[in-house]
C-alpha cells in the first residue's frame, strides 16, 4: 500500500498542475461575466430612467366619458374641458347671505374672551368661531370659482347693496340694538344674552337652509347640498347644547 501511494502522489501533483490554468481561467471568466452583467444592468436602468422623457409630443390625452348603466362609454375630443355644474341664482344668494350670517356669529364669539369667565361658554364659542370661519372661507372659494361676488354688500353687514339700498338682515341675525346690548353686558348677563342671541342666530340659519331646499332647482350642486346639510345638522346640535346651558344657568340662579 505504501508503494502504491508513493507512486500515485507524483501523478496527482502533475494533475493539479495541469488543472491550475483551467481554474484560473474559470475565475477570470466568472469575473468578466460579473462585470458585463453589472454594465448591462446599469445601461438598462439608464434606459428606464430616460424613457418617460422620450414621450411622443404628438400623442394627445384620451378623454373618456363613462356611459349610463347599460350604455357604452364615449371617447371625447382631446380639447374637452371640465365644467362646473349648473347653479341657480338661489344657490348664489344662499352662499352670499350665509357668509354675512356667519360673519356676525364670529363677531359675537369674539366678545367672549373679554366679557365672561364662563369656561363652558368659552369652549362653545371657540368651536363656533372655528367652524364658521372655515365655512366662510369655503363659501368664498365656491363663489370666486364661479365668478360671483363674494358678498351681497359693498361694506359691512348693514351696509348698502350695489344699488345703494340698505341690505336686510338674514333670518335670525341680531339687530344693531341686540349687538349693542351684547357688547355692553358682562358676566352672567353676557352669558344669557349670548346664548339666547346665538340660539336665535342658529334658528335663522336653519330657515335659510330650508328656504334653499324649498326653491325649485336650488341646492342641487353637490358642494352646496353637502354644506347646507352639514350646517343644518351642526347648528341643530349646538342649539340643544345652548338650551341645556340656559336651563342649567336658570336653575342655578333660582337656588
Amino acid at each position: 500500500m505504501k508503494l502504491s501511494s508513493d507512486a500515485l502522489n507524483p501523478r496527482l501533483d502533475r494533475l493539479r498542475v495541469a488543472c491550475m490554468p483551467q481554474r484560473r481561467a474559470a475565475r477570470i471568466c466568472a469575473a468578466l461575466s460579473g462585470v458585463l452583467l453589472a454594465a448591462s444592468a446599469a445601461a438598462a436602468f439608464r434606459s428606464l430612467a430616460l424613457r418617460p422623457q422620450q414621450t411622443d409630443s404628438t400623442t394627445a390625452p384620451v378623454v373618456v366619458q363613462p356611459g349610463a348603466p347599460g350604455k357604452p362609454s364615449k371617447t371625447l375630443p382631446p380639447s374637452t374641458k371640465g365644467a362646473l355644474p349648473a347653479r341657480s341664482p338661489a344657490d348664489v344668494a344662499f352662499m352670499q347671505g350665509m357668509i354675512m350670517h356667519h360673519q356676525q356669529a364670529v363677531e359675537m364669539t369674539a366678545l367672549i374672551a373679554s366679557h365672561t369667565e364662563n369656561k363652558d361658554l368659552r369652549l362653545l364659542g371657540a368651536k363656533i368661531s372655528s367652524s364658521q370661519s372655515d365655512e366662510i372661507r369655503f363659501m368664498q372659494r365656491w363663489l370666486a370659482a364661479r365668478g360671483e361676488p363674494i358678498s351681497m354688500t359693498m361694506a359691512g353687514m348693514s351696509g348698502m347693496d350695489a344699488s345703494g339700498q340698505p341690505v336686510a338682515l338674514m333670518p335670525g341675525m341680531l339687530t344693531p340694538e341686540q349687538m349693542a346690548a351684547l357688547r355692553n353686558a358682562k358676566g352672567a348677563e353676557f352669558d344669557r344674552l349670548f346664548l339666547t342671541g346665538m340660539i336665535q342666530h342658529h334658528n335663522g340659519a336653519l330657515i335659510m337652509v330650508k328656504d334653499l331646499f324649498n326653491t325649485a332647482g336650488a341646492g342641487q350642486d353637490a358642494d352646496i347640498f353637502n354644506f347646507a346639510t352639514d350646517a343644518d345638522n351642526t347648528q341643530r346640535a349646538e342649539i340643544k347644547i345652548m338650551q341645556a346651558m340656559l336651563e342649567k344657568k336658570s336653575s342655578e340662579e333660582k337656588r
